[in-house]
């Protein structure tokens, strides 16, 4: 710990789990050279009775968090010169690139929103300070007020999703798409949650072939024979949704067949392991199926990125691993909302970060899929909240019989 010399303000909060007091001088250190100048203890003692909870905010400033949440950007340290013609450019052309997938910037601006769209608190300080003070043990049933709210903002998500998957074809690029994202998100009095939380730059995450999670929508062109996941989250009436699905670009992408089989194994395991869902599952259970499923058609789960709870905060506990053997805690309870968002690959499960310090990939190249839905647990089993229309683009493909595995 670390007694600074600046008072805190007046009864600032001790950041210590259910503890009482008003918070001291006294700092986290490591807190403080992550920036994060808002961890204010009231004592030794309670610092260090709280260390194993509280170290997760580190974890989630760094991006190392096993429950979707996002890292923090940190600008190019070497770009390439514009292009004379177009002025875009790649901003780390000396990173190891694992797929053909480049960036191609410049960025557009920060979206706005009107002042009447209520905001989380992130939004203009790009710190989520209430998520960071959770208890990761305590997690929050909501009484039937609270879960009708929840059922608004995810029929508003699944709204944004379509209207952005609609848009979804080969020649476009992601940027545009973000901008669909955003504007449908202020048409439904909606602020998009990814939007400045630790400072993502953009209204959803837009990632293609290669990227595994949290791509960043910039000005790359959608090719005939891509495949793009679309990761929408909004904040409505105090709550938040979140749900994604991976689409096929283009006639070449649905002619596939190791698209085909990496992207409906995917949208298979997330319906298998909803069908666990109901009161006195185990949150282990659910990566025993997917792992399970995965395996059978080539499959590969990356363990890095779990499910997570979601209510009045973004990525509130539980965290929910997809992959088998896992010895987390907890088990499903009536009034419980969390997400199951398995991503698969054909590959290496394994990732490696882009200079963004968002965009993450597979090690060798290999291409994924993700999907995500919201949930709550009802007294008899499950209502998925984010589930899909008769009109949702992006329907299920058959299988071909014959595939040889991966070869993008």
């Amino acid at each position: 710990m670390s007694d600074t010399t600046s008072e805190p303000p007046a009864k600032r909060k001790c950041l210590g789990v259910d503890c009482p007091n008003d918070a001291g001088t006294l700092q986290c250190p490591t807190c403080l050279k992550l920036g994060m100048t808002d961890s204010f203890f009231c004592s030794q003692d309670c610092f260090k009775k709280n260390w194993s909870q509280h170290k997760t905010v580190h974890k989630t400033a760094q991006g190392k968090t096993q429950n979707g949440t996002f890292r923090s950007i940190t600008p190019p340290k070497a770009v390439t010169k514009p292009d004379i013609g177009n002025g875009l450019y790649n901003p780390f052309p000396t990173h190891h690139f694992t797929g053909s997938v480049r960036p191609v910037y410049p960025l557009s601006p920060m979206r706005t929103l009107p002042k009447s769209i209520r905001r989380p608190d992130w939004s203009e300080t790009g710190i989520p300070k209430a998520e960071q003070r959770l208890s990761r043990t305590k997690i929050e049933i909501l009484d039937a007020k609270a879960q009708e709210a929840m059922r608004k903002v995810c029929r508003l998500a699944r709204e944004v999703l379509d209207i952005t998957a609609a848009e979804v074809r080969p020649g476009i690029t992601t940027d545009y798409l973000d901008e669909v994202c955003h504007n449908a998100c202020v048409e439904r009095d909606s602020y998009p949650s990814p939007l400045n939380y630790s400072h993502f730059p953009k209204s959803l995450c837009t990632s293609p072939n290669e990227v595994v999670c949290h791509g960043i929508p910039d000005q790359r062109i959608l090719l005939d024979g891509d495949i793009l996941n679309l990761d929408i989250s909004i904040y409505h009436g105090g709550y938040h949704a979140d749900l994604n699905e991976t689409y096929y670009v283009g006639d070449r992408a649905r002619a596939n067949p190791d698209a085909i089989r990496l992207i409906e194994t995917t949208r298979e395991c997330l319906d298998m392991a909803i069908k666990l869902v109901k009161p006195g599952t185990l949150f282990r259970d659910f990566g025993k199926v997917i792992e399970a499923h995965a395996k059978s058609r080539g499959c590969s789960v990356h363990a890095t990125w779990g499910g997570h709870g979601i209510n009045t905060e973004f990525h509130p506990p539980p965290w929910i691993p997809h992959y088998a053997k896992s010895k987390v805690p907890g088990v499903c309870k009536p009034g419980m909302t969390f997400t199951i968002e398995p991503i698969l690959t054909l590959g290496k499960p394994k990732e490696v970060y882009w200079p963004d310090d968002w965009t993450n990939t597979t090690v060798d190249g290999k291409w994924t899929a993700q999907f995500e839905h919201t949930m709550l647990v009802t007294e008899t089993g499950v209502e998925v909240l984010t589930a899909r229309l008769e009109d949702s683009p992006g329907a299920p493909i058959p299988i071909p019989i014959a595939d040889e595995g991966i070869s993008t």
